[in-house]
């Protein structure tokens, strides 16, 4: 079984796992009501609509 020589430095993993365990920006949807972004399958924050219904009461 093959066993490293040396100790790989702290640079070099980083540099290798910086291109390959980036975490993905969450994906945004538009709200029918109001026309903001907002996370998709959720109540909108800005006017409280969902399925074309108002679920949470906003000013």
């Amino acid at each position: 079984m093959a066993v490293p020589k040396r100790k790989m430095g702290r640079a070099r993993t980083h540099a290798r796992r910086s291109t390959n365990d980036k975490i993905a920006a969450p994906s945004r949807s538009v709200c029918p009501q109001c026309g903001e972004a907002k996370l998709p399958h959720r109540v909108c924050p800005n006017c409280g609509f969902y399925k074309n219904r108002e679920v949470i009461e906003t000013e």
